[in-house]
């Protein structure tokens, strides 16, 4: 594998995710009780946005195989497109540039696949952006003991309703050698690990990733993988309006008989409150809020690897979460 291109290839944001299910019907009822809004139906696929400017941050795909179909990131140019589709090793197995012909917001794209384990990755440019959406939730005025930001006679109300998606915050795979995925990513595109998480050898075996975008605030990390026996998508990750909407989205999942993978929680690594669900096809999703933001100004950080170094509070790490 090649690790010296002339370049990085320059990745803008996360943009979108998809799966395919056998049992779409159960899939497209979770993704309705998640917070996804329908964005379009084409043949056999259905779009779903949050309430940001993206197009679609999830596409669920009727299949006769259930399986994870890969992520998505935008790049700052067409021209991006074609560097990739050219640069990228031959075990990519890149394509050409492609119109995303069906696919709500347009734009082309070009997809490769994982040079270790054979997922795929996709590369998008040109989508249009959609009109962001109120997600009728208040900015809310919380009181203090010693400080009180809200006036008399003023109540905090709210509906019992899913937790309304903003957007795609990120993803992560167990893959079956660190090194080398670490190497391939860190080489062709401009992630930076802003968490590396090492054994009790010293050896690095878990990596956070964000966007090395210089001074622009990133979120703590938008891509992240981790080596296991085998390779497999862990989750997905999508960010909520508050913590009141992430509980009240809580208690929505489970009063549809949904099953909880780990949380209501805060992370160390990113700061965010969590909450992981089970999808009916045992995919886990993630609902997040309050995550870190960060800059190139901030080091990369250091871990061993701990039970600890995974939340700060909520229940104990499960088994399944783990695997």
């Amino acid at each position: 594998m090649a690790t010296n291109p002339p370049r990085k290839i320059q990745l803008e944001r996360i943009s979108h995710v998809y799966y395919k299910h056998e049992n779409i019907e159960a899939a497209k009822k979770f993704a309705d009780d998640f917070g996804f809004y329908e964005a379009s139906q084409v043949g056999k696929t259905t779009y779903y946005r949050g309430y940001g400017s993206e197009p679609f941050v999830i596409a669920l795909e009727e299949s006769d195989k259930t399986e994870f179909g890969g992520a998505a990131f935008a790049v700052e140019s067409e021209e991006e497109l074609e560097y990739a589709s050219k640069i990228l090793p031959k075990d990519c197995k890149a394509t050409d540039v492609y119109e995303l012909k069906d696919a709500p917001g347009g734009g082309k794209a070009v997809t490769f696949y994982d040079p270790v384990d054979g997922f795929p990755f996709h590369l998008v440019y040109g989508q249009t952006p959609v009109e962001t959406r109120d997600p009728k939730f208040p900015a809310l005025k919380v009181n203090f003991p010693q400080e009180k930001h809200r006036g008399p006679n003023q109540f905090q109300r709210f509906q019992k309703r899913p937790a309304p998606v903003h957007k795609l915050g990120h993803f992560g795979m167990c893959v079956t050698n660190f090194a080398k995925a670490y190497e391939f990513y860190s080489s062709y595109f401009n992630f930076h690990p802003s968490e590396l998480v090492h054994n009790d050898e010293g050896v690095n075996i878990t990596v956070f990733f964000r966007l090395d975008r210089g001074a622009q605030e990133v979120d703590h990390h938008c891509f992240f993988f981790f080596e296991g026996p085998k390779m497999h998508v862990h989750h997905s990750s999508f960010e909520t309006h508050d913590f009141d909407a992430q509980v009240l989205g809580h208690d929505w999942l489970r009063h549809q008989g949904y099953e909880n993978c780990w949380g209501v929680g805060r992370h160390v690594m990113g700061s965010q409150i969590f909450d992981y669900w089970f999808d009916p096809s045992k995919f886990i999703l993630e609902h997040y809020v309050d995550g870190d933001l960060l800059n190139m100004d901030e080091p990369t950080h250091h871990n061993k690897a701990a039970p600890d170094n995974l939340h700060v509070w909520g229940p104990e790490v499960p088994a399944t979460f783990l695997q």
